[in-house]
């Protein structure tokens, strides 16, 4: 009996941050009707992250990003102070 408890005190979290996620999701879905999800990326900082995209955007496409292009926001302030 001691071993189910133990597995139930480990379980519990986990499904409970499931169960809060679905009736967020759903709660969401009532409210604003279907949502398209999937990577967007931010040139401040360089990232991605997963998020809600509007219709007018387009999703991230890992296939088009160059990590050449991207340049830090420090190294280009320093740059353009170095120059003055």
């Amino acid at each position: 009996m001691g071993t189910q408890i133990v597995a139930l005190l480990i379980m519990l979290p986990i499904a409970s941050v499931f169960i809060y996620a679905g009736i967020h999701e759903y709660r969401r879905y009532k409210s604003d009707g279907r949502s398209n999800y999937g990577l967007v990326y931010d040139e401040e900082t360089g990232t991605t992250h997963v998020t809600g995209i509007s219709d007018q955007k387009d999703s991230y496409n890992p296939d088009d990003f160059d990590p050449n292009d991207y340049s830090e926001p420090e190294i280009r302030r320093e740059t353009v102070n170095d120059k003055e």
